[in-house]
């Protein structure tokens, strides 16, 4: 401890850490007693009260607003193998509490006082992203930790996500250890898949909707199923799986799209299960003009709100696409409509779509919301850490 530099703070500058939070901003440090320019990103520093009192290790990120991250409130922990073995253990118990098959998101960030990891667990395969500096600088301690704790068969570093850019990282993908192969295996509710993790988006697969994609169950049953940006089938793929009669999966992407109909295969029902290639509102103009309908329609896009100035737009956008989804559902329709937009409130979402509905004349129920699943935990303190949301809407006539 006694070997790294002191961070100070403002004084009062430490009650929202005192309180829970995890982050210090530029502008709580008093920059006289200890300048931020004298720090590289990715140190650790001992983050000290105005007053001198020890509040714990940190790791730093001096250009970013958010300055530093708090790695441990003991000041005996630094970031090092042994930290990571210890909470790479408590993230394990969490998950292997809740899942009979070893996929799931295994470490999410300042959740899990990991701050800057994320560990996807595919099977025997681990999907890593490194965010911070101080990760990054780590990267050795990551893999031995990782291998002493789950004896994996491969491990990819996939670090090509713009959040490298701010700690000025360079992005990579690279096996760090074993063998990765291309597409990798994976079981969701009782539903086998294979994620492209090198090639795929993010990490490969989304499991932060896991729970809301095991409600659809009763939905679809013996039901013709819309799946607007599908990726390679998670929702599509899991509807015909619970019974659908007829899946629909729409993306602009050729190469997802396969993935859709290896999935499909994989499980049995190919048949079931067509692909739509091109732009989404593209093709729900092409649907509605054939005049097909659909008893269910899930409408799960990327996210339309990045940042909070992108607000307004994105709305709109939301807007656009869960209104012409509606019009696409038969007269006792479900509609799944689901954000990963940070920024975007669920009270907003849910004012979206009974302002969709009103505009059709229709009237609406809404029989359930979802949130992300508990391997990827909300810290408390952190809004950021809750992102996903998925409002689940019946649409009825207005008589």
């Amino acid at each position: 401890m006694s070997s790294l530099p002191s961070l100070r703070l403002k004084a009062n500058a430490d009650r929202r850490l005192r309180a829970g939070h995890l982050w210090v901003y530029s502008n709580e440090i008093d920059v006289a007693a200890t300048p931020l320019h004298g720090f590289a990103a990715g140190d650790q520093a001992l983050l000290e009260a105005a007053g001198g009192k020890p509040l714990g290790i940190v790791a730093m990120s001096p250009n970013n607003l958010i300055c530093a991250r708090l790695l441990s409130r003991d000041v005996k922990h630094v970031l090092d193998k042994s930290l990571l073995v210890h909470r790479l253990n408590v993230a394990l118990s969490l998950r292997e509490r809740l899942f009979d098959k070893p996929c799931y998101r295994l470490v999410y960030g300042d959740s899990d006082l990991l701050p800057g990891l994320v560990v996807d667990r595919f099977f025997d395969i681990l999907v890593v992203q490194l965010a911070s500096a101080t990760m990054e600088a780590h990267k050795d301690d990551v893999l031995a930790a990782l291998i002493q704790v789950l004896k994996p068969s491969g491990i990819l570093f996939k670090n090509d996500s713009s959040a490298r850019d701010a700690e000025g990282l360079e992005r990579y993908v690279e096996t760090a250890y074993g063998q990765v192969p291309e597409w990798v295996a994976l079981e969701e509710n009782g539903v086998k898949f294979e994620a492209p993790v090198i090639e795929g988006q993010k990490t490969g697969w989304f499991y932060d909707h896991r729970m809301n994609r095991a409600r659809l169950a009763p939905y679809v049953k013996g039901k013709r199923v819309l799946d607007l940006f599908s990726y390679i089938g998670g929702w599509g793929v899991q509807a015909a799986a619970f019974g659908a009669s007829e899946v629909f999966c729409v993306d602009a992407s050729g190469f997802a799209l396969d993935g859709v109909e290896r999935n499909a295969t994989l499980n049995g029902f190919a048949e079931r299960v067509t692909c739509v290639e091109g732009d989404v509102f593209a093709a729900l103009r092409e649907l509605k003009s054939a005049e097909e309908r659909f008893d269910v329609v899930i409408a799960d896009p990327p996210a339309f709100i990045k940042r909070k100035k992108d607000i307004k737009n994105g709305e709109a956008a939301y807007r656009r696409l869960n209104e012409t989804a509606m019009r696409l559902l038969n007269k006792d329709g479900i509609l799944v409509s689901a954000s990963c937009s940070m920024h975007l409130e669920e009270d907003n979402l849910q004012n979206i779509l009974l302002t969709s509905a009103r505009h059709l004349d229709r009237n609406i129920q809404l029989l359930e919301r979802g949130a992300q699943g508990p391997d990827h935990p909300v810290h408390p303190a952190i809004a950021e850490t809750r992102y996903i949301k998925s409002l689940t809407v019946r649409l009825l006539p207005n008589s």
